[in-house]
């Protein structure tokens, strides 16, 4: 009999659209938590408004990555244990896990207080938007907690095949923000702190919400008293999946914060027009971002449960289905990025306005490399070689750190060679990907991985 939530059966292209479907919808609405924030208050506070949301949320992204890594890591074992059908072993590792992240957590949120201005003077954050974007996080880092426990849920809930859930809670919650941001910027004149508090009580609902059904409805991955305790395997298997996914997400942010730190020596204009880009960046390929979660887990599943054959099979389909998306999306991005940037920014706004298609134009012709990037990281975390997703983040963003800061202050180069450093470092790193995986996929080595787990 098929457990609910089983990705060992079935038809693989189907099946991996049907989980993933949810999923891209969930991570749609994620990211309309922010765009709200920056909408709103692009058109209605103005362009230094956007420029702090939009610095303060690069800095979001890098410090919540840590609980975003730390839950991916954990939903690995979590899958690989549900495909085996370990049971057991599955809710001691959800114990564990909680606790060890929920510890992580407490104290990231204590230092993001203590350390606030030093990391404002690190970024270069120009002196007049320091006040608001200093304004703007402390009031965001209340939702630190919110932001682990619908995080640690959703990645819980994925792993055992239920994308549909973490959607629904995600969905309302997104609702209210939205709601939330009207009424406080509008019609109570709140400003950007009305912004911050609109998000930190929606990821509270969600968070809340998800938790609690998590708890109820789902009893066979329920915690029983029997289930608390630290044995020396589940706390090494937890320890050592989630450090390094932890370590590739923070990796992988913390380049991207160093890149904005290099973007604000530039001034507002260009912070604006690089805050409105990321956000349609993050539309953009956030559907093949997606699938390489939904992917990984799928993978995941059928590694615990000795697949290899499905496992190679999904391969290729993901493969194929990831390209054509990058590329379509590519053709969109390219062909419409004026109009896209005229979401956030005002019509009159000229110089923020041009830095920002010239943006779009180089991300946009080159989402496939991202795209395919995704699914190396889905796949060598599913496959218990997280090490390796380390390696291809370190050398994609090494290489956009390194190409950025020796670019920059060419002349005649400028920012051009910031965007430009972003898909060079995508493509490097997808090419050691792919050689790696063809010396692997035909090793004894992996097939004797397999049988063993």
């Amino acid at each position: 009999m098929r457990r609910k939530g089983d990705l060992t059966q079935g038809s693989i292209t189907g099946t991996l659209l049907r989980f993933t479907l949810p999923m891209m919808a969930g991570s749609f609405l994620q990211q309309c938590y922010n765009i709200a924030d920056t909408l709103i208050v692009g058109q209605c506070i103005g362009a230094d408004a956007l420029a702090a949301v939009g610095s303060a949320y690069t800095f979001m992204v890098f410090l919540t990555s840590v609980l975003l890594g730390l839950s991916m890591g954990s939903g690995t074992v979590f899958s690989l244990y549900y495909g085996a059908g370990r049971m057991e072993s599955l809710r001691r590792c959800v114990y564990v896990s909680f606790v060890l992240i929920g510890a992580i957590t407490l104290a990231l949120n204590l230092l993001a207080f203590a350390w606030i201005d030093p990391i404002l003077r690190l970024l270069q954050v120009p002196a007049d938007i320091y006040g608001m974007m200093r304004d703007y996080l402390w009031i965001i880092f209340y939702g630190i907690v919110f932001t682990f426990i619908y995080n640690y849920c959703a990645a819980l809930l994925r792993a055992v095949g239920d994308a549909v859930t973490p959607l629904c809670f995600l969905a309302a919650s997104v609702v209210l923000n939205i709601g939330l941001d009207l009424c406080f910027i509008l019609l109570l004149d709140g400003g950007i702190k009305g912004a911050a508090w609109a998000t930190v009580i929606s990821q509270c609902v969600a968070a809340c919400g998800l938790m609690s059904y998590t708890l109820w409805k789902r009893p066979e991955i329920r915690i029983a008293r029997s289930d608390m305790h630290f044995d020396r395997d589940s706390l090494k298997e937890i320890v050592s999946f989630s450090s390094l996914t932890c370590v590739q997400q923070s990796v992988m942010n913390f380049g991207i914060l160093m890149v904005q730190g290099l973007i604000n020596s530039f001034g507002t204009a260009v912070m604006a027009a690089f805050a409105a880009g990321v956000k349609i960046d993050s539309f953009a390929y956030m559907p093949v971002q997606e699938f390489g979660n939904a992917f990984s887990t799928f993978i995941a599943q059928n590694f615990g449960a000795g697949r290899s054959d499905r496992i190679r099979r999904g391969v290729r389909s993901a493969f194929v289905i990831a390209v054509a998306f990058a590329l379509a999306v590519s053709v969109l991005v390219f062909a419409f990025a004026k109009p896209l940037m005229l979401i956030f920014v005002r019509p009159d706004e000229a110089e923020i306005l041009q830095t920002g298609i010239g943006y779009l134009r180089v991300e946009g012709a080159f989402y496939v490399g991202i795209a395919i990037l995704f699914l190396l990281y889905g796949y060598y975390r599913a496959i218990r070689m997280p090490s390796m997703s380390v390696v291809l983040t370190v050398v994609s963003l090494g290489t956009r750190v390194g190409l950025s800061y020796g670019l920059a202050f060419v002349p005649g180069i400028g920012v051009w060679g910031i965007w430009w450093s972003i898909p060079i470092g995508w493509l490097l790193a997808d090419v050691l990907g792919i050689l790696y995986y063809c010396h692997h996929s035909d090793s004894r080595k992996a097939r004797s991985a397999i049988r063993k787990f």
